[in-house]
């Protein structure tokens, strides 16, 4: 049976986007559109988004805020309904969630405005979902408000699902907000969204919903603990019953080798040619083309350069990395200390490491096709995308086993002839240099390393494989 969704997301691009989010708010949405699902994402109008027809109009003091808000609906060429709340008072500002001096201080009634609008404009227009996704913080009331103020209503009916983007973002406000959110204080429970004697967005999502997601198997399982759990791991014990793991999938319109307008030459797992070309591109870019270059395995990163993404492992390991048959394209943008030292390693060793400092959707993908291996040592990584890509476009990864990379990654047996790429366990430099001289061996071996890439690019990690894992988490199976 086809599902009614509404669907509730701060970001969604290209008409806002400061992360994955925004990706996600996008991608699932026309994902679950295109398996013949009527789906309305409701998001912020914010600053230099163009707008739509007007659905519906309510006055000051109606709403979370009392600021007076319209709701613009725009339609998608998939089907997909957009709702922005147009609120110049909340959203019509520079930055999304906050500026260079910080978050803002009214993120609770910007965002509680989010969900309320989100229901009550559903309410008096008549859609009844059968559908209520919420995705992260932002979007956390949405359920409380389900269960609560609408309750009685045909929205009482629906099921409510929440997604856990990033568990570290907790949306934690002082207790006396909440009859700001017209909300009652039955509500502000250690089973409601009372955390530790304040107000937690995050919390609300996941006590108040039916069902709990976040973005890959392993990582439902780390957030359970401690050490990944963000001071939330009993919360999500007490709801572990409905807590799942569904990956996010990729874009393969846009990342597809078989078409990427950025590579010059197009290749697929059968006829890998143009990798070879999209290698001497890559190297020529640096002027390291020579055949010596050519014959040398590359190692790429696209990462944002902070510890979180193992940089931390890198540093320690500087010498022994150095050390390899190796050459290193890397870009990124990230902690002063990072960026710095892969500027000085290119400067030392120009022939061995090209480090650009910034972002480039042109490189971005040209490192993804050019290289041999891409390393992604993350600390923690909920779902990942980077991996997804390299597998698509036979770039073998090399990844800690954390969240998302060890659902995605299968590790290589040689042997057997059997993975797609090469993982390890402990957070250690020793560890990484371990899995990535495992590849580097195999990588001398072309019959054995062919097999490992051409699994790895005949992977579904579309959305619409994720879609589906959805659908029937929405159907209550």
């Amino acid at each position: 049976m086809p599902h009614t969704i509404l669907m509730v997301v701060s970001e969604m691009a290209p008409f806002s986007k400061t992360g994955g989010l925004g990706d996600v708010g996008a991608a699932l949405p026309s994902a679950l559109a295109r398996l013949g699902h009527d789906v309305t994402v409701v998001t912020p109008r914010y600053r230099g988004v163009i707008g739509g027809a007007e659905v519906e109009r309510f006055a000051g003091g109606e709403l979370v805020g009392g600021y007076a808000t319209t709701v613009l609906e725009h339609r998608e060429p998939d089907g997909v309904r957009i709702w922005f709340v147009d609120c110049p008072a909340f959203f019509d500002r520079a930055g999304i969630y906050g500026e260079a001096a910080g978050d803002y201080p009214d993120s609770a009634e910007r965002f509680g405005l989010l969900s309320h609008v989100a229901l009550e404009t559903a309410a008096r227009i008549g859609l009844n979902p059968s559908v209520v996704h919420a995705h992260d913080w932002q979007a956390g009331l949405t359920p409380a408000y389900v269960k609560t103020r609408y309750a009685s209503a045909a929205l009482g009916q629906a099921r409510v699902v929440f997604t856990i983007h990033n568990l570290a973002y907790q949306g934690m406000f002082e207790k006396d907000i909440v009859p700001v959110l017209k909300l009652g204080w039955e509500t502000y429970t250690s089973d409601g969204l009372e955390f530790w004697d304040r107000v937690s967005f995050l919390k609300a999502g996941i006590n108040y919903s039916d069902a709990v997601t976040t973005v890959s198997r392993r990582y439902a399982e780390e957030i359970q603990v401690p050490e990944l759990g963000c001071g939330f791991d009993g919360v999500l014990r007490q709801r572990a019953g409905v807590l799942t793991g569904i990956p996010n999938g990729i874009d393969t319109v846009v990342w597809d080798p078989a078409a990427d307008p950025w590579l010059p030459a197009a290749f697929s797992a059968t006829d890998l040619r143009g990798k070879v070309e999209a290698k001497h591109a890559l190297l020529g870019r640096f002027g390291m083309q020579s055949p010596a270059h050519l014959a040398r395995p590359v190692i790429g990163m696209v990462s944002r350069m902070v510890d979180q993404k193992g940089l931390d492992l890198i540093a320690a390991a500087e010498r022994e990395l150095m050390a390899l048959d190796a050459a290193f394209v890397v870009l990124g943008t990230g902690a002063p200390k990072y960026e710095a030292m892969w500027q000085r390693l290119t400067k030392e060793r120009p022939h061995q490491v090209a480090a650009t400092v910034g972002f480039s959707e042109e490189l971005a993908h040209l490192i993804e096709a050019g290289a041999d291996i891409f390393l992604m040592p993350s600390r923690f990584e909920p779902c990942g995308l980077n991996q997804m890509y390299s597998l698509r476009y036979g770039t073998v990864p090399v990844v800690r086993a954390t969240g998302g990379l060890d659902d995605t990654v299968r590790d290589a047996d040689v042997q057997a002839g059997s993975g797609t790429g090469f993982k390890f366990g402990p957070y250690t430099p020793a560890a990484m240099l371990e899995a990535l001289r495992a590849a580097l061996k195999t990588f001398r071996s072309p019959q054995a390393w062919r097999r490992i890439q051409q699994a790895g690019m005949r992977e579904d990690h579309s959305w619409d494989k994720s879609a589906r894992e959805y659908v029937t988490l929405y159907d209550g199976r």
